[in-house]
């Protein structure tokens, strides 16, 4: 058994043979597969180590404490010398013959001690009573786990991690491999997402773009339909940043040739490139990593072993899937060197020729005899590929510059799917139980260490029938509070499928949109620092308040705003106020004390969202379209929720609080228009304003 203190409240442990344990010089394919897991290899902790008794160990690092042994071999985790989790670690060989064993470790769960992250839920984010095994694609599995009692834990490892939860009381965590690796994390649950994404790594901070409205394209339309949507949501005032071309891919290899060709879907693309641009819209869409079976350059790369391989050493063949139209192709294997610099070289060209954002769908489930170059197979391989995938889309987007900007748009999860922007919502049905689950998956892969998730405002794929103005303005109203979404470009669910009332309403919560770009751009940004997500869960915001736990609709967006949507027909909804805080309507004005209940009416251009006190909310102007922004003037305007205690969280933030003698003293608000909160007065002294309680 090996022992870091790897971070502050991290803990590494490893168990195993000492061969695996202390391998000598690694391997490249063993470098790379650690190099998709960890982000940082060092452990950059210290713990005191103690034996208080025979046979027991105490490795304490600040208020976290490991302890092992005991008279019934077991490891405990303490936080302030109180006992927070416990488990036991056993192991077995594994069934294949290949000198694998299974470890298991067993935590001891309270009553009422809830378990989140591990992944996209659409229903309860407390994962207790499931099963979840890491490589099943349905499943929707990331590694991180931890609940609100102070610890977490993250198996590391690109094989097979069994969450067994449906022993009441218990959780079972079932790993494969040689030997066990896994991280403890003790703390509150926002210092253990910090601590983990530090561990396993953050995206870089996007563009402003991505972070307009998107409009993704219906199947079957052309490029001219799409086009002359986005003409007529600018004629009625409505904003729009992107158009996401539809499936079958939008570009791809030739069938001899081993450079990209655009679709035949698009006769002409510079022609596309150049009205979208004329629009000021900027264009994403999607290829495959691979090549269409039946093709000269198919059986070039069989023959070169640049394609993915079963046992008898011919290319596997994948079969069809929405971006290849449907017909079967072979896998570039993107464990070679040379295969994934060229998948990455393909997409530089093509963001050169004007594609600003590639979309990609690499999570396959493999058949166990399906082989890369490096030897990765089953579950290694269904978890590594889709990594090695957007990793290639990465380099391409972000290329060299630091830190790295751009976005991909993937509904791909595994383990370090957090360090590449931009995840993608789920396909859910329009009706009102499909807008709750595409706010809870948000929010659980926000509990699993996913900055950002985008929504869909509906989905194409389902009855349109069921989106009712209601439905469709109280869907806006949540995407508008989050992180981003997109319109759907079928007919039956565009703003203009709806009568002229809506419509004013959609402009309404639009304008709301792009002013509130500076403040959820600047969650972004405090992401790639903290590693906390956009939408924020109550049980991870709030931990030591029970209360707040049952509200899984209810979010923090970032630090400022508690969003609370209205989930039901009729305009009328239950809102609950976190304890520790005050509270202030931002419809009202009216301050709240925290630890409170309210029933709330809320008209479809309204939405209850408060602000957290001691904070500020910094918005920017309304616009069609982010290239209307000036970045020299993002900021027009500042609203306060009481005295204002902390910096506010904003793009490109310069505005700085001190406080002192009972008043706030504020750098950087020049030229802004202030709102206070009742009570408070402004006054302005050069380049500084001071926000004193008013006499």
């Amino acid at each position: 058994m090996r022992i870091e203190a790897h971070a502050p409240g991290v803990f590494r442990l490893r168990c195993g043979p000492r061969a695996w344990l202390e391998p000598g010089k690694p391997t490249a394919r063993a470098q790379r597969q650690a190099d998709m897991l960890l982000a940082r290899h060092e452990a950059v902790g210290e713990f005191d180590c103690q034996s208080p008794e025979p046979g027991v160990w105490r490795l304490t690092q600040g208020d976290a404490c490991l302890r092992i042994g005991g008279s019934e071999p077991s490891l405990q985790l303490l936080r302030q010398d109180l006992r927070v989790a416990h488990a036991r670690v056993s192991f077995q060989p594994a069934a294949e013959d290949d000198g694998a064993r299974l470890w298991s470790i067993d935590w001891s769960l309270g009553d009422t001690e809830g378990l989140f992250g591990l992944g996209e839920t659409q229903g309860d984010p407390d994962r207790r009573g499931s099963l979840l095994v890491s490589d099943r694609l349905a499943d929707r599995c990331l590694p991180l786990a931890w609940t609100p009692g102070g610890w977490g834990v993250a198996a590391n490892t690109l094989d097979r991690v069994e969450h067994d939860m449906r022993t009441p009381g218990s959780y079972r965590m079932q790993v494969r491999g040689a030997g066990l690796d896994i991280f403890l994390f003790v703390g509150e649950p926002s210092e253990i997402l910090n601590q983990y994404t530090a561990l396993t790594g953050r995206a870089g901070q996007p563009n402003l773009w991505p972070m307009g409205v998107w409009l993704d394209q219906a199947a079957g339309q052309t490029p001219d339909d799409s086009l002359q949507q986005i003409r007529s949501l600018r004629s009625q005032g409505l904003a729009l940043d992107v158009l996401r071309l539809a499936d079958p891919a939008i570009v791809g290899f030739q069938a001899d040739k081993p450079v990209f060709e655009w679709s035949d879907r698009v006769p002409d693309w510079r022609a596309l490139a150049a009205a979208a641009g004329s629009l000021d819209i900027h264009l994403a869409g999607s290829a495959i990593p691979g090549v269409l079976r039946g093709t000269a350059l198919f059986e070039e790369w069989e023959d070169r072993g640049w394609l993915l391989c079963d046992e008898n050493g011919a290319a596997w063949v994948c079969p069809g899937t929405p971006a290849s139209g449907g017909r079967p192709f072979g896998l570039l294997d993107l464990t070679h060197k040379d295969a994934a610099r060229l998948w990455t070289e393909r997409h530089q060209q093509a963001l050169e020729d004007g594609l600003d954002a590639p979309v990609c769908q690499a999570q396959f489930d493999f058949p166990a005899d399906v082989e890369a170059r490096g030897g990765e197979t089953g579950a290694v391989l269904r978890t590594a590929y889709p990594h090695l995938a957007r990793r290639a889309l990465f380099d391409a987007v972000a290329g060299p510059r630091t830190p790295q900007e751009g976005v991909m748009l993937s509904r791909d999860l595994f383990p370090g799917v957090q360090r590449f922007a931009w995840q993608q919502g789920p396909d859910v049905d329009n009706t009102w139980e499909g807008y709750a689950r595409t706010l809870r998956a948000a929010l659980s892969v926000g509990n699993s260490g996913v900055a950002v998730q985008t929504h869909g405002l509906g989905s194409a794929s389902h009855a349109v029938g069921d989106m009712s103005p209601e439905l469709y303005l109280r869907w806006l109203a949540m995407c508008v509070f989050s992180a981003n979404f997109s319109f759907q470009g079928l007919p039956g669910l565009m703003p203009d499928a709806f009568d002229a009332d809506t419509r004013a309403v959609v402009k309404h919560w639009l304008q709301w949109r792009y002013r509130l770009l500076p403040y959820v751009a600047g969650i972004i940004d405090d992401a790639v620092r903290t590693g906390l997500p956009v939408q924020r869960s109550m049980v991870q915001a709030y931990p030591d308040d029970p209360d707040a736990h049952a509200w899984d609709t209810q979010y923090l967006l970032g630090p400022a705003l508690l969003v609370a949507p209205v989930m039901q027909p009729g305009g009328t909804t239950e809102v609950y106020l976190p304890k520790g805080d005050a509270w202030w309507d931002l419809s009202t004005g009216w301050r709240y004390e925290g630890g409170t209940r309210w029933s709330l009416s809320a008209g479809l251009d309204a939405l209850p969202v408060f602000g957290r006190e001691g904070h500020m909310l910094c918005l920017g102007p309304a616009a069609q379209h982010t290239g209307e922004i000036n970045s020299a003037r993002i900021l027009e305007e500042v609203w306060m929720f009481g005295m204002p205690e902390h910096n506010p969280v904003v793009m490109r933030n310069k505005i700085r609080v001190m406080q002192m003698q009972g008043s706030s003293y504020i750098k950087g608000l020049e030229g802004l228009k202030i709102l206070p909160s009742e009570g408070l007065e402004v006054k302005r002294r050069g380049a500084e304003v001071r926000i004193s309680r008013a006499r």
